[in-house]
């Protein structure tokens, strides 16, 4: 999470193992483009940066937020893939709609990952207002891709460490 205390692109402390092995999909929101498109460069540049080939990420767009959950459901069903990234903006409005969507697609990203024994990856910003999305997708508090991209790498690693 980010706060005035956490930066979501610090990842100093901790090891992040090789990206290389992977295979890896992203399923991008379209609703709300600046800011999923800024949390997509992150969680690609990380992923590059940590060693993943360009030919091993697969990349899907899809409508909104709540599309995130059957896109990575048909990734998994008709791909070869270690790790699939959800990236998604749903910011509060006026009405409970934001609420319904969070929870189902917080559920769905869920619901997923276990259906298929593979990482499926939140990589979504639920924010009060576009200002704290802004700062979530690159700008003071980091960017909520490149977290999403080091918990792939990092999950597909535990899932073969395990695995054998």
């Amino acid at each position: 999470m980010a706060t005035h205390l956490k930066n979501l692109s610090d990842f100093s402390g901790s090891e992040i193992p090789s990206a290389a092995p992977y295979r890896f999909g992203i399923v991008v929101a379209e609703w709300n483009a600046e800011i999923t498109n800024a949390l997509y460069q992150g969680a690609y540049n990380s992923l590059i940066a940590h060693g993943a080939l360009a030919d091993n990420i697969a990349t899907h767009p899809v409508p909104g937020s709540f599309e995130l959950t059957s896109g990575a459901d048909i990734l998994l069903k008709n791909g070869n893939f270690d790790a699939i990234i959800c990236l998604g903006c749903v910011i509060q409005g006026e009405t409970r709609h934001f609420d319904f969507i969070c929870n189902a697609v917080a559920n769905g990203v869920s619901n997923v990952s276990i259906k298929y024994s593979k990482p499926v990856i939140f990589g979504v910003l639920t924010t009060d207002n576009q200002q704290q999305a802004i700062d979530r997708a690159g700008g003071k508090h980091g960017n909520k891709g490149d977290e999403a991209a080091i918990t792939a790498i990092k999950m597909a690693d535990l899932a073969k460490t395990l695995k054998g």
